[in-house]
């Protein structure tokens, strides 16, 4: 089995490199990767609880799906990929913004990456989640989940908050 590769980037996210995901999390190296925000008709995003047994940032509330695209991997098909992979729901995704941040999420790890941010409508089946990455799941109006982050930021993870606040700005609806 290979392991794990990410995508090294500078702060244009032209690509630079690849490194194992573990070493660059450790490092704090500057890295693609990519959120996923679902939505509803009713206008609910979709949030996910992260499994216990992650390697960070376990039993935190977040975006429906997040994670690197493979080296040689084309963004938008890599995350269609990961949240059908976490969430057991598949469905076409729009780029909505990208954002760039930097972030302490324990245990010696960070995040640095620059993030493709992409929405989705997904009025299908409920979502059958991977136990190894889910916890559990629901649908949230983007307010609730505004004033919910506001009061009790320690329940989501650590880059929810921001991928919220520029929700908002947006205007952000699918």
């Amino acid at each position: 089995m290979s392991e794990e590769r990410v995508i090294l980037v500078d702060g244009d996210d032209v690509e630079c490199g690849t490194a194992e995901k573990l070493a660059a999390h450790a490092e704090g190296a500057l890295h693609r990767a990519f959120s996923v925000v679902v939505f509803n008709r009713a206008g609910e995003m979709l949030l996910q609880c992260r499994a216990a047994g992650k390697y960070h940032s376990a039993g935190l509330w977040s975006n429906a799906c997040c994670g690197h695209p493979r080296p040689g991997e084309d963004v938008r098909k890599a995350a269609r990929r990961r949240l059908a992979e976490e969430m057991g729901i598949d469905c076409k995704l729009k780029p909505l913004f990208h954002l760039r941040y930097h972030a302490d999420v324990g245990g010696g790890l960070v995040e640095n990456e620059y993030d493709h941010v992409f929405t989705a409508l997904y009025d299908g089946d409920e979502p059958r989640p991977n136990p190894a990455e889910v916890q559990a799941w629901r649908w949230v109006p983007l307010e609730e989940i505004r004033r919910d982050v506001d009061e009790e930021p320690e329940r989501y993870t650590a880059w929810f908050p921001l991928l919220v606040d520029e929700l908002a700005a947006e205007g952000a609806r699918y």
